[in-house]
């Protein structure tokens, strides 16, 4: 057997240890092998996941990372990537059992935002927009490159143990997670108007105030120019102030 065969069978068996035992090894050392192998990746999944994990009994926990680790195909050390390779592996690969709870997807996918904005790298032409009432007429903006807008259908912030929900919210739930002046991770409940308005704007590197209430005036026009136009700087008003919305400064 040559060198290449023989790492593919060590890697077979810390994989899956119902797979035949490598020749030549003892099954105590491939224990030990194996056993630091899984702890890490489980103790990155655990860690990027942490509320949709203690949704599960702690032996169903480890039937999943067993699972994902045993099939999937990751090819990343990468922390951040390997709960994206996680992510990946819940939506394309993975089949649902009844202990899974219905929301388990889209509380997947929030918790993997929240870990994306917290490592997100600072735009260095995006600039931080000052003073309670900025002169936004006269900037270009855009949205920070550590926010992220997300639609779900479940009210996904609340759930926990103790909340559970079975059936979706009866309107869809719009949020911005974003990471504050502070450097801390928040999110933000968007109303529909609010996630229209960041989802077109986020489109784009940035736009004038003047070019995004013209697509106001254009999608909405049930509703009066002067109504939009004051609604509108305030909504950006407020969300600079959190450090959702910066000014952009072309290089």
């Amino acid at each position: 057997m040559n060198f290449i065969d023989v790492q593919q069978n060590f890697m077979d068996y810390i994989k899956d240890p119902s797979r035949p035992l490598p020749d030549g090894i003892e099954a105590r050392r491939m224990k030990i092998y194996r056993e630091l192998f899984f702890n890490n990746l489980d103790g990155f999944i655990s860690n990027a996941f942490p509320v949709l994990k203690s949704l599960y009994k702690e032996q169903d926990w480890l039937d999943i990372v067993q699972k994902f680790f045993a099939t999937h195909d990751c090819r990343t050390p990468i922390f951040i990537e390997i709960a994206q390779e996680f992510l990946l592996f819940l939506q394309t690969e993975y089949q649902e059992t009844e202990i899974d709870p219905p929301f388990m997807l889209e509380l997947a996918h929030y918790e993997w935002l929240e870990l994306v904005v917290a490592v997100a790298q600072d735009n260095h032409q995006q600039k931080l927009i000052e003073g309670e009432e900025p002169s936004l007429e006269c900037i270009k903006l855009c949205v920070s490159a550590t926010s992220q807008i997300a639609q779900y259908a479940y009210d996904v912030q609340h759930i926990s143990p103790d909340y559970c929900p079975k059936e979706p919210s009866e309107a869809p739930q719009y949020f911005c997670i974003y990471r504050d002046l502070s450097e801390e991770v928040r999110f933000l409940q968007l109303n529909p108007l609010t996630a229209q308005v960041l989802a077109y704007l986020s489109q784009y590197e940035s736009l004038s105030y003047g070019e995004l209430l013209d697509w106001l005036i254009q999608t909405f026009p049930q509703i009066e120019a002067d109504v939009l136009k004051q609604g509108c700087l305030q909504l950006l008003t407020d969300l600079s102030h959190k450090g959702i919305i910066k000014e952009f400064i072309a290089q």
